[in-house]
């Protein structure tokens, strides 16, 4: 397993956010941080939305033990996603269903036995509705962009139906509303998947490192958060923005 807590020639990033989101899947924890190496997710990274007391969803019933969930009952669904730099939009997709969620391992079985098949079907099945950007500028990535001539690219994905507002061609700037958070693609529960990769089809992207600007992070509701800068957050931290001063 590979040591990402400080992965070198990574590219600075805001988050992509306000509010506080759980970290999971961080390539701080392991890289390939999925587990597996493909569509250009080698250092990705997951966001999943949380309340105050650090909860993704606010109801427990029945149907988290033993079922399929709305997406609506998790704090994620529908908050504001963010451009992480400034940039282009080079590629957007919408008009994949947000699916049922899953919490119980009744509805996770199943689903984790279609997974061979959707990465057979593709870019689509696996990202649901995402954006790509190219970005402006990479931070202290020059070893990055020594990787790929084209430049650096951004994609969001797992967004929520009909909530893009950018198109190819659209210029950026970090902090502007790009879509909500959904359920499309490949996803128990709504989040956000986030990677940087040398090229815009994430079929033949390879992953490139990224890290995060000043942010807060907590280990527990209870605790006071650190603050970071230049950091790649830890798996099950609470993340937010802080503020500049």
């Amino acid at each position: 397993m590979d040591d990402a807590s400080e992965a070198p020639g990574a590219v600075l990033l805001s988050l992509p956010f306000a509010d506080l989101w759980r970290v999971e899947n961080s390539p701080a924890r392991r890289v390939p941080s999925h587990g597996v190496d493909v569509f250009g997710e080698r250092y990705a990274i997951d966001f999943v939305g949380v309340d105050r007391r650090h909860r993704s969803a606010t109801v427990s019933d029945w149907r988290t033990v033993l079922a399929t969930e709305p997406p609506e009952r998790f704090v994620s669904f529908g908050r504001p996603i963010l451009a992480p730099a400034d940039g282009t939009v080079v590629a957007v997709h919408d008009g994949e269903a947000d699916h049922e969620a899953r919490r119980s391992q009744a509805a996770l079985l199943p689903y984790a036995l279609g997974q061979a098949a959707r990465l057979r079907a593709g870019v689509t099945a696996i990202a649901g509705n995402h954006v790509v950007l190219q970005l402006r500028e990479s931070g202290s990535a020059s070893e990055s962009e020594s990787r790929s001539g084209a430049g650096v690219f951004a994609a969001l994905v797992h967004l929520r139906q009909g909530s893009l507002r950018v198109a190819p061609g659209d210029e950026v700037t970090v902090g502007q509303p790009l879509a909500a958070c959904g359920n499309s693609g490949n996803s128990t529960q709504p989040h956000l998947h986030l990677q940087l990769m040398d090229s815009a089809d994430l079929a033949v992207a390879r992953g490139i490192p990224l890290a995060f600007r000043r942010f807060r992070e907590w280990t527990h509701p209870d605790a006071p958060p650190t603050l970071r800068d230049a950091a790649i957050p830890a798996e099950n931290t609470v993340v937010a923005p802080a503020p500049e001063h």
